[in-house]
């Protein structure tokens, strides 16, 4: 009897894969300084946002300005076609629009470069839904803690 097999991955996940694929090819092939390639990378990011559905592109500009606020030294780049802020070449946190993988949040997520470590367990992923002042505070406490 054959088996059915269910796809390992959903088409938005794959289509994330692809985007990644494409930014590290295209940032491969460009020419120029440390600099021109920053200054690529930081503006192929704003222009992610800026496509982004209303709330989640008010919500990632916000993200973003807190970010380059509290942690000038992050360089703003895209991972798999989301929001991302590198520390040389490890990506220590990344902005999930809710509307990335349809789900009914945006999410400020930590990558394991990022020193957050609290004991045995915490977390490194924050549902946001909408930003008041002590979240915004929060976030940037956050960052501040990520970069060490």
């Amino acid at each position: 009897m054959a088996r059915k097999s269910t796809p390992t991955f959903t088409e938005d996940e794959r289509a994330a894969m692809r985007e990644h694929a494409t930014e590290v090819r295209s940032s491969a092939s460009r020419r120029g300084s440390k600099a021109d390639k920053a200054a690529e990378d930081a503006q192929a990011l704003l222009e992610k946002i800026a496509e982004m559905a209303d709330e989640d592109r008010a919500m990632a500009e916000r993200v973003h300005a807190i970010i380059t606020e509290n942690a000038p030294e992050l360089a703003p780049k895209l991972w798999y076609g989301m929001p991302a802020y590198y520390k040389g070449t490890k990506s220590v946190c990344f902005f999930q629009p809710a509307q990335k993988f349809k789900t009914r949040y945006s999410t400020l997520g930590f990558n394991d470069d990022a020193a957050l470590d609290d004991g045995n367990v915490w977390p490194v992923a924050y549902a946001l839904k909408t930003l008041t002042a002590a979240d915004e505070a929060r976030i940037a406490a956050l960052i501040k803690q990520a970069i060490g």
